[in-house]
């Protein structure tokens, strides 16, 4: 069997955009057209390698493994162009990565390290929510996705959660306060920034406090990080918080963690779908310890 490239194109594009009426706009056919062209193919691989459902198409377990070859073989023909274009080959390996949008700038800055600088390796970050994250790796758009929960995985979907680091949550506020108190005693009359409702930590601490019968005084319910830590840096206030979000003003001096609370901590996941050949980058990022991008990590590398 010879495979055709101009049907395996057709696919690949229709997989990329997750869309058909969207793929056959970009390639200037029509989508009765396109769609002739994807049944073709899979007329000659014997397989399908869509799941259609109503109007929308979700690549079976055939057609992600299609997919994953049409991305090296149509890379490989990029670099080729570029090759008679330039003089030169690029050679570069292509790392497409995720994270859930409220997840620490900081544990992803240090998370990456490893990669940052490499001139043989090109970067692709993407935010967002986690189920339109989700829908990029399923459709082989991402290598992987940072998460501060885990996934379950299924037959359609083999989504596997690593759970690559765990690190306790702190109070953290300004300096200066008395260290002597411990939890409970340190909330008394203290106004407290937390994560919202459907935060792991919150409802974490809110167990904590329903435990202890305590009724912290909440000043402000943050979903995001980043802003967390410009309120807890800038306000005053104290926060619940991994030390890693706020590392640099630990460093600096400019707050103080007064220590964690029992029982209570973020957890940071890599999600990724089983493959046959992983790449050599993706291999490196999740071989490293939690030492090297956390604050006083508790180290867990359990799948």
């Amino acid at each position: 069997m010879k495979l055709n490239y101009h049907h395996l194109y057709y696919f690949w594009m229709v997989a990329r955009t997750g869309h058909l009426t969207r793929a056959a706009k970009m390639l200037h056919v029509s989508q009765s057209a396109l769609s002739g062209q994807i049944r073709k193919l899979e007329d000659s691989l014997g397989h399908e390698l869509f799941i259609r459902e109503s109007r929308k198409l979700t690549l079976s377990e055939a057609g992600r493994m299609a997919f994953s070859y049409a991305e090296e073989i149509f890379r490989h023909g990029e670099e080729l162009t570029a090759l008679f274009a330039s003089g030169s080959q690029p050679n570069r390996e292509v790392m497409r990565i995720g994270a859930v949008a409220t997840l620490s700038r900081n544990f992803q800055e240090a998370f990456l390290q490893p990669l940052l600088g490499r001139e043989d390796l090109e970067l692709c970050l993407q935010s967002g929510h986690i189920d339109e994250l989700l829908r990029r790796l399923s459709a082989h758009r991402l290598d992987i996705v940072l998460s501060n929960q885990p996934v379950r995985g299924s037959e359609q979907n083999p989504w596997r959660s690593r759970l690559i680091a765990r690190q306790p949550v702190s109070i953290i506020g300004p300096p200066g306060a008395a260290i002597g108190k411990g939890f409970p005693d340190f909330l008394t009359g203290r106004s407290l920034i937390v994560p919202g409702p459907e935060s792991n930590i919150r409802q974490g601490f809110d167990q904590l406090c329903e435990y202890h019968r305590i009724y912290p005084s909440i000043s402000a319910e943050v979903d995001d990080m980043a802003m967390m830590r410009l309120l807890t840096r800038d306000s005053g206030h104290y926060a619940v918080l991994p030390p890693v979000v706020v590392r640099d003003e630990l460093k600096s001096g400019a707050l103080t963690d007064y220590g964690a609370l029992p029982g209570v901590f973020e957890e940071f996941y890599a999600i990724s779908i089983r493959r046959r050949f992983e790449k050599p980058a993706l291999r490196e990022l999740l071989s490293q310890p939690a030492e090297n991008f956390l604050v006083n990590p508790v180290i867990d590398h359990s799948d």
